[in-house]
């Protein structure tokens, strides 16, 4: 029973990333081109590898203490709230580390612990999407999906 509750887990946080990467990402990319800001993604991308690493995982460190406040509201009684605030959370810091990868990734990659790290990660996650990918389940939310980018693409 555990095992397969986490498996659930697990599939949906690897569904969250696998679509809401890119688009996030591509977000943060076109506001990083606003005038004051474009600076700062020309900065990030000039970092050596030990002081992407530290970018990379600051988004993680900023934000554990609103997930830590937000389970505190729930324990008080606040729930949606708290539910809104990990959601919120889990958005945001997917946003930015997406764009931050994107923009240090060949600087991470010059560290060998690191592009290891990566390609053992990348081929995990193939493995769970390819299983995902077999579902009934997983047809079912392409054709949602396929169906929300039609829509907002027309906007």
């Amino acid at each position: 029973m555990a095992a397969g509750l986490a498996s659930g887990v697990l599939a949906l946080v690897i569904l969250f990333e696998e679509w809401g990467w890119v688009p996030l990402q591509q977000l943060l990319a076109r506001i990083g081109r606003w005038p004051g800001l474009r600076w700062i993604e020309g900065w990030v991308r000039s970092l050596p590898p030990w002081a992407a690493v530290a970018l990379f995982l600051l988004p993680t460190v900023l934000l554990l203490p609103v997930k830590l406040l937000a389970l505190w509201a729930i324990g008080r009684g606040h729930v949606v709230l708290g539910m809104l605030v990990i959601v919120l959370a889990k958005v945001v810091g997917t946003a930015v580390v997406a764009r931050l990868f994107t923009l240090t990734q060949p600087a991470l990659m010059q560290l060998r612990w690191f592009a290891w790290a990566y390609a053992q990660l990348t081929r995990a996650k193939h493995a769970v999407l390819a299983r995902a990918r077999a579902t009934w389940a997983w047809r079912v939310a392409r054709v949602v999906q396929r169906q929300w980018r039609q829509r907002w693409q027309r906007r």
